[in-house]
């Protein structure tokens, strides 16, 4: 029987909270001999009660205390949770939740600056659905250009499932490297010989079409500035390429990697254009809320068979792609807009402060469990931040558990429930 079937047996759930454990199901006739013989796996919640009764020298029969249910249920449902998540390649579930926590956090910024700061983020050109699978290019005009993009993430409910490829010494900084990491974002060192392997590792994991997916690149390489702007000139020029003022030269190798891995998965390709009125804020801007008055997204939605196949046609697609951004920046340093404009609505105040209610209560419960709770909890978040601080350092990442591994998970299982089972011995379960 499938694990999945075991956990969401809501009979076999009703009977372990009314009842004690329940007997094993009756096994399946067994095959001929020249076939190999599956375990027969138990209750998957049921192992890990009885093992953790056995870990802790607590007597399983005595389930009915109110005392030992509380905890039952505990740990029953939550490896529940665990198991079922796992049955389904786990990374699915687990980013459902990654999504709800980190989406409400990244909520805040886009509150800060369009409610508290006042900032005017005006939208154009197409209007994109929402929760598509995206791979999203867009020009680097400033170190907080991608915090804007939250703004548009969020209106289109993708707010927890925005990933960049960013430089590898940002995954390093306290407290956001290590959200960077959980949130699956993917570290480059700018140098195509290093990156490709571990990008392409990373991009192998975001296929399931299941996930809603907004993978942000910024072609350029890093953000503008007019000393750099007159190198990539100089360089387009000796090397016979576009001279473009607004912007740097795009790098393709990247585009190219994420769209020869994820073509197969993505909806559309979004070309994003930032522009800022008067001048380009930084971060310090942007918490202390000094201009810019105006942020000017332009976005175009663009399908996957308009983009060539070939690595040199897609290269040269993205070339022309810089050369039309950059007519539209010029365009918006005249003008003072991206035509055609308005095309988002204003963010709710109201879903904002419940979203600004929701983090304060979440904050404020873990607080206070970090410093007023008992010494195990302080342990493991002294763990957990050590994991994180050399995680993110070394960039260590979890595997993933493929469909082949459940029948290996599945021994495992059933050989825990052999050493952990009262009809096994019986006498082991004695208190002592």
């Amino acid at each position: 029987m499938e694990l999945s079937q075991y956990v969401l047996d809501p009979g076999y759930q009703l009977a372990h909270l009314t009842h004690s454990l329940p007997p094993l199901q009756p096994a399946p006739p067994p095959l001929p001999y020249d076939q190999p013989q599956p375990p027969t796996l138990p209750p998957p919640p049921q192992i890990l009660f009885l093992f953790l009764c056995r870990c802790l020298h607590l007597n399983p029969n005595i389930i009915k205390d109110g005392r030992c249910l509380v905890f039952h249920c505990f740990v029953e449902y939550s490896f529940a949770c665990f198991a079922w998540g796992k049955a389904c390649y786990c990374v699915h579930y687990s980013r459902k939740v990654t999504a709800f926590f980190f989406s409400s956090w990244l909520a805040l910024w886009p509150f800060l600056f369009e409610k508290i700061n006042k900032t005017k983020v005006i939208f154009s050109g197409d209007d994109v659905p929402a929760r598509e699978r995206v791979l999203l290019i867009c020009n680097h005009r400033t170190e907080v250009d991608w915090m804007y993009l939250w703004d548009l993430a969020l209106r289109k409910d993708c707010l927890g499932y925005i990933k960049y490829i960013l430089k590898s010494s940002l995954m390093k900084l306290p407290v956001f490297g290590w959200a960077f990491h959980i949130l699956e974002f993917i570290p480059v060192e700018r140098k195509w010989e290093v990156d490709e392997a571990n990008m392409r590792q990373m991009l192998s994991k975001f296929k399931d079409p299941r996930d809603p997916l907004w993978l942000v690149l910024f072609p350029e390489g890093t953000d503008f500035t007019d000393q750099k702007c007159l190198r990539s000139q100089k360089y387009a020029a000796e090397n016979g390429l576009p001279i473009l003022k607004n912007l740097l030269l795009p790098k393709s190798k990247g585009f190219n990697a994420c769209l020869e891995d994820l073509r197969s998965t993505l909806d559309a390709v979004y070309d994003v254009t930032i522009g800022y009125k008067h001048r380009c804020p930084s971060f310090l801007d942007n918490v202390f809320g000094v201009d810019p008055s105006e942020v000017h997204i332009h976005i175009r939605r663009i399908t996957l068979d308009d983009i060539p196949m070939s690595e040199s046609e897609a290269s040269a697609w993205l070339m022309d792609t810089f050369q039309f951004k950059d007519r539209l920046l010029s365009n918006f340093k005249s003008e003072g807009y991206f035509p055609p404009h308005g095309t988002e609505a204003n963010l709710s105040t109201f879903k904002c402060l419940v979203n600004v209610v929701l983090v304060l209560i979440l904050t404020g419960g873990f607080t206070f469990l970090t410093f007023f709770s008992s010494i195990w909890f302080k342990i493991f978040v002294s763990l957990s931040c050590s994991y994180m601080v050399s995680a993110t350092y070394f960039n260590i990442r979890p595997l993933f558990i493929h469909k082949q591994h459940r029948e290996v998970l599945a021994g495992k299982l059933h050989s825990i429930w052999l050493l952990a089972s009262p009809e096994c011995g019986g006498s082991c379960w004695e208190l002592k």
